[in-house]
């Protein structure tokens, strides 16, 4: 089985809306399993036992959530140049009352460190959370999986 985690923070809802269509897109690939939880309860363990890792944070001051912050602090050290997290895919999606690069930028540099591997492009949702955005972290969701289930990532 392969194991898609999704680490995510919300306060008013957006970010987890599109954290839930991400998790519905990647469990609807036959063969992957998701773990889904917030920033707050992830750890060491569920970074290094995934096989890709959907990071979704909102953009507060033109930075991600300190939560999502919080979880690179506290797996950071331990993670660094272990195999387990060398080359990891990842994939991002960030819900923004404005711009959303700010979130966006500091994430992926943050992942650049553990050594992560991008594999798609993210979900940049500004204001309300529609439609459109969640069928985009659908997709983003099943290609995360479904790559990581076929070892393509």
């Amino acid at each position: 089985m392969c194991n898609i985690l999704i680490v995510y923070h919300s306060q008013s809802g957006h970010t987890q809306k599109m954290a839930a269509a991400v998790a519905q897109g990647a469990g609807s690939i036959e063969g992957v399993t998701v773990t889904f939880k917030q920033a707050s309860e992830a750890g060491l363990d569920d970074l290094l036992n995934c096989d890709g890792l959907a990071i979704g944070s909102p953009e507060y001051f033109g930075y991600m959530a300190g939560m999502v912050k919080d979880f690179f602090d506290r797996t950071y050290d331990a993670a660094r140049g272990r195999k387990e997290v060398l080359k990891k895919p990842y994939v991002v999606f960030v819900s923004a009352g404005n711009d959303g690069t700010g979130a966006l930028n500091h994430i992926e540099r943050i992942c650049i460190g553990y050594q992560l591997k991008k594999v798609y492009d993210p979900v940049l949702a500004r204001g309300e959370i529609d439609s459109e955005t969640l069928i985009r972290c659908d997709e983003l969701g099943k290609t995360i999986a479904a790559g990581c289930k076929e070892g393509i990532y």
